[in-house]
């Protein structure tokens, strides 16, 4: 796995957040837990960098 890698995949993950303001209140917290999930599973490969 190369460092890019996993903050490619933290990017990737923060994009689900950019339009939030425009998505109905009731489809926020699938999208925070789709980032929370996203955001776990890259931080969680940094230590094998």
């Amino acid at each position: 796995m190369t460092p890019e890698q996993p903050v490619a995949e933290i990017d990737s993950a923060l994009v689900g957040l950019q339009d939030l303001d425009s998505v109905p209140l009731a489809e926020h917290v699938a999208r925070f837990d789709a980032v929370h999930t996203a955001l776990t599973s890259a931080l969680s490969t940094i230590d094998q960098v």
